[in-house]
């Protein structure tokens, strides 16, 4: 089944929002001492003051890798949606450094995403300082974003009702809405194989929640590469497709890039202390050990309108879903076995955002080309099977395309160009190589010069 997508500017464009530059952090909440600023994350739950709080220390205990700022919209009840940017050059995207980013509580009762993310900045703060040169390295070649809260709201309800142990009480955000259902629909137009405007239609016509817009502008603005989305409540690391094409309750969906979104997950699962291990099952779950610890989602349960899909339909970012616990707001008593248990898996992520190829696609002249698509065939077993899920460079003619090992026939186009095909081989453990992803370029030749 063919899965066709549009290019991520040009529905940016077509949403004629007028916020699509991210608002700073302001600057009057900046005012943390040099003493506040050498604190480390303490093994708790942070309510909403103490999460800004602390993303406040983190940054002035690493001013020269770090950036706050917020989205472009605030929470229902007015909590900014904070994000902690984590670089070698924090607020400043550079030439083919791929774009990476965490979101996490989204559902506000799933906790244990956010305390997680709040420790990683943290850790990648101090040990960044500490010269752990894996954590230099790792931020020297990746821009990482860190968003510990997408429904600040629904935690305040889920922690003022903490006894209650109501399996949904803070799901949603402060209006009674899903946020992971409540994103464009995305999938039933590549089911049907819908056109470009199919696509942009639906982005224009959706009515979203402000969390779920700020999230969409956001993702639209920026280009990410690769994405984790944290919840709790079971414990396996789930794949796209989310949403089944004939509207059953669990049927295995693949995505074209079926293969490279296994590697992904597997890679979260195998890092992780206990997702993949025998007897890790959660009560009245699935056994996801016996996958390995991993799940599509469609096969697990169809999810229409969740952010997963969104990223990988809408843009060039290939996103997850990591359920951390089968508790969904474990006791703070816990929450150090857990870092234990997630630490490494989120730092090897991280890493994956290097695996595949990666380029820039040029004219004749030297300039960079915006909005060329970038096609790629699989030739690994000698048959040619082309993935259907183009990615789209930047203004800068960048792209990033995730790939695992295997022979390539990688093809750049834009209407007026001659396209350009070249065929690559992409190496085990690219990831590791000190370039990272394989460097392809692509020079076009205009069709009337």
């Amino acid at each position: 089944m063919d899965h066709h997508r549009p290019s991520s500017w040009l529905i940016a464009l077509s949403l004629v929002l007028v916020q699509l530059l991210l608002e700073p952090f302001p600057s009057s909440c900046l005012s943390i001492s040099a003493k506040e600023a050498q604190g480390v994350y303490e093994y708790e739950h942070h309510n909403n003051l103490e999460l800004n709080v602390f993303l406040q220390k983190v940054s002035a205990k690493c001013p020269t890798i770090s950036r706050l700022y917020q989205l472009s919209e605030k929470s229902v009840s007015g909590w900014p949606l904070t994000v902690i940017e984590l670089s070698s050059n924090p607020g400043e995207h550079q030439l083919l450094k791929p774009e990476f980013k965490y979101v996490a509580n989204m559902h506000g009762n799933e906790v244990l995403g956010r305390e997680m993310l709040l420790r990683l900045a943290d850790y990648l703060c101090t040990e960044y300082l500490n010269n752990n040169q894996e954590i230099q390295k790792l931020l020297n070649s990746t821009r990482i974003h860190l968003l510990p809260s997408l429904n600040p709201d629904g935690w305040d309800i889920a922690a003022s009702n903490y006894k209650s142990k109501d399996w949904l009480m803070g799901r949603s955000n402060l209006n009674g809405v899903d946020i992971n259902r409540d994103f464009p629909d995305l999938d039933v137009i590549a089911f049907r194989r819908g056109s470009k405007e199919d696509f942009i239609n639906s982005l224009v016509s959706h009515k979203m929640q402000p969390e779920t817009r700020a999230a969409v502008i956001w993702i639209l603005s920026n280009p990410f590469v690769l994405s984790a989305n944290l919840h709790g409540g079971a414990l396996v690391a789930n794949y796209p497709f989310d949403e089944t094409p004939d509207g059953s309750t669990n049927t295995y969906t693949a995505s074209p890039d079926d293969q490279t979104f296994k590697h992904l997950a597997r890679t979260y699962a195998n890092k992780h202390k206990t997702m993949s291990k025998e007897g890790s099952k959660c009560d009245n779950d699935e056994d996801f050990t016996k996958q390995g610890g991993i799940t599509n989602g469609a096969a697990w349960y169809s999810v229409a309108g969740g952010m997963q899909d969104f990223n990988y339909l809408a843009s060039n970012s290939f996103e997850i879903t990591l359920e951390l616990g089968c508790e969904k707001f474990p006791p703070a008593n816990k929450l150090r076995e857990e870092w234990e248990n997630n630490k490494e898996a989120l730092v090897e992520f991280i890493k994956q955002a290097h695996i595949g190829i990666k380029g820039i696609v040029r004219d004749t002249f030297g300039n960079p080309i915006d909005g060329a698509v970038v096609r790629v065939q699989n030739y690994t077993d000698g048959i040619g099977r082309v993935i259907n899920h183009d990615v789209t460079t930047t203004s800068e003619g960048e792209y990033w395309r995730l790939l695992t090992p295997g022979l390539y026939h990688v093809m750049a186009a834009k209407p007026n160009y001659n396209p350009q095909t070249k065929t690559v081989r992409v190496e085990e453990d690219q990831a590791k190589k000190s370039s990272g992803a394989k460097l392809v370029h692509f020079v076009l030749k205009p069709l009337f010069e």
